[in-house]
């Protein structure tokens, strides 16, 4: 099932994504800008095609479903934001090392406009459009996961820690990351953070983490 789309913007069923030609990313900015300001449901095809600057025979020819759209748009976020943890952990470093690196990146990210507004979006369409969540948690979560547990296996070797369930472990660092400051933002009770705030969360994920299973 197509979802809601403005009248007139008729689209085909999901069918494979144009990822060549000039125009790719330029539809992929205006995607992202309307998406993030109006959300999913709210994003018509023709303000999409306005923003982007190109016409809607344009932005059909790239993408024939506003879904498939969405969930590229939302990927390559996650991707870049991935992609650039792992460029930063080495698997020989020192746990403490490691663990900041990752808090670092983690923190800002679940604070940011963008992984809020598609965090609400994946639960508000779950039911509707179950592709999206799963791409995101795949895309994102799920790789920043599954990095942690690789270099907390290389630790673990090394005896510089302590763990018998690495999956377990892995789960409860990104949770410490969240801690005080994710379930405001997510209410919108607080929408601004000061670089002491953001500190003493990846401060204290750290150390309680090491006390749990350092060596």
């Amino acid at each position: 099932m197509l979802l809601k789309c403005q009248p007139g913007d008729v689209m085909s069923q999901p069918a494979t994504i144009l990822r060549t030609g000039r125009k790719f990313d330029q539809v992929l900015q205006g995607a992202r800008e309307v998406f993030m300001a109006d959300g999913f449901e709210g994003a018509s095809v023709d303000d999409i095609a306005r923003t982007a600057g190109v016409s809607k025979a344009t932005l059909y020819n790239y993408f024939p479903d506003k879904r498939l759209l969405f969930i590229e748009v939302a990927t390559i976020e996650c991707d870049r934001m991935a992609s650039q943890t792992l460029t930063l952990i080495g698997d020989s470093a020192p746990p403490r090392e490691v663990l900041t690196i990752a808090a670092n990146q983690i923190v800002p990210f679940i604070l940011s406009d963008f992984c809020q507004q598609v965090f609400r979006m994946c639960v508000a369409e779950q039911e509707r459009f179950p592709q999206l969540a799963a791409a995101f948690y795949a895309s994102g979560p799920q790789v920043g996961h599954s990095r942690l547990v690789e270099y907390m296996q290389c630790a673990v070797a090394r005896g510089e820690l302590r763990i018998a369930d690495l999956g377990m472990a892995a789960d409860q660092f990104i949770e410490l990351c969240k801690a005080k400051l994710w379930m405001p933002a997510m209410l919108g009770i607080q929408t601004e953070f000061t670089p002491q705030e953001i500190r003493n969360v990846i401060d204290n994920a750290v150390e309680t983490f090491l006390a749990r299973y350092g060596v």
